[in-house]
């Protein structure tokens, strides 16, 4: 167990050094330069060359990119050029609504497509099972961009049940009592949420049918069956349970659908997470924030993978992480 854990840290370590490798050599390499002013505003050509010259943009690309894992080797994240504050102060302001945005996403996700899963493998090829089949691959295939601006659109624009945008009310949140602020939360957190966990549930549904169907074939379950057991016992205490351990492998797969659509999602509802932030950052040449918020997704996407590899190992003694 110990030598299987070091390997995947060691291998996890050399995937996020190789991301942002490559994160550094595109962003310095992308058409456009830091600094500019937006377009009709004139400014000094000298103090872009000043500004340059104080980040250490005058320099050759080697150069810069020694540096940059020098101080990456010693916990700087560098300083924002947009922001003109620490890197890693600007992507804490930001981590905490991504995280709650993506944990509310992931628990719609899975509680919905599980839960469409079985019933469709309790009612295989009837009229119900087809008509969420054809659903399920509906919302799986829709960009989350594109679902965002349709529940944007009708929810938001049309029939007004919810905020367009933003993480909460601007100017009522603060005077509301504590429920009202949550609830005020909640608001502003539906649509975001909705359209991320609506197209991650379609995709479990259609893989925890697959794996639920796969279980009620097996001998166990026609063994339990002939001993009399009611159907929804076979289905509930039976092969779900074994069903369920190919789903636990989808956690690792969750985390870079749901940081990856987060970055348009949020650009969507201007919500106030990473993506937003990396999205921002993008525009505006910012390559400190850029590199950042790609160290610490590719890090998370690592660790999400060995999380799950691990809870199915915990959860499925038949697996041998050693070998």
């Amino acid at each position: 167990m110990l030598p299987w854990l070091l390997r995947r840290v060691a291998a996890g370590i050399a995937i996020v050094f190789a991301v942002v490798t490559l994160a550094f050599a595109a962003v310095h390499l992308a058409p456009g330069r830091p600094f500019l002013p937006p377009e009709g505003r004139p400014i000094n050509p000298a103090a872009i060359e000043r500004l340059n010259t104080v980040f250490g943009l005058d320099q050759p690309l080697p150069v810069q990119y020694a540096r940059y894992l020098g101080a990456l080797v010693h916990g700087e994240l560098g300083e924002s050029f947009s922001r003109r504050r620490p890197v890693a102060e600007v992507i804490g302001n930001a981590l905490p609504n991504t995280v709650l945005l993506a944990g509310t996403a992931l628990l719609l996700d899975f509680v919905l497509g599980i839960a469409i899963g079985v019933f469709q493998a309790a009612h295989v090829r009837r009229r119900s099972d087809v008509a969420l089949t054809n659903l399920t691959l509906f919302f799986y295939s829709l960009p989350t961009f594109w679902l965002g601006l349709v529940l944007l659109l009708v929810f938001g624009q049309w029939l007004h049940w919810f905020p367009v945008g933003g993480i909460s009310d601007p100017v009522l949140h603060d005077a509301l009592p504590l429920g009202g602020r949550i609830l005020d939360r909640l608001r502003h957190l539906a649509l975001p949420a909705l359209t991320l966990g609506l197209v991650g549930a379609g995709g479990t549904a259609r893989f925890q049918r697959a794996a639920l169907l796969e279980a009620l074939s097996q001998d166990y379950v026609r063994t339990a069956r002939a001993k009399g057991l009611p159907e929804r016992a076979v289905l509930v205490r039976h092969a779900l349970r074994d069903a369920l351990l190919p789903v636990i492998s989808l956690l690792g797969l969750a985390l870079p659908f749901l940081l990856t659509g987060a970055v348009l999602v949020e650009t969507v509802f201007s919500w106030p997470g990473l993506g937003k932030l990396a999205a921002d950052a993008i525009s505006a040449r910012d390559y400190p924030v850029v590199l950042g918020t790609t160290l610490l997704v590719s890090a998370a996407v690592v660790a999400g993978s060995l999380v799950a590899d691990l809870i199915t190992a915990a959860a499925d003694p038949r697996i041998r992480l050693s070998t």
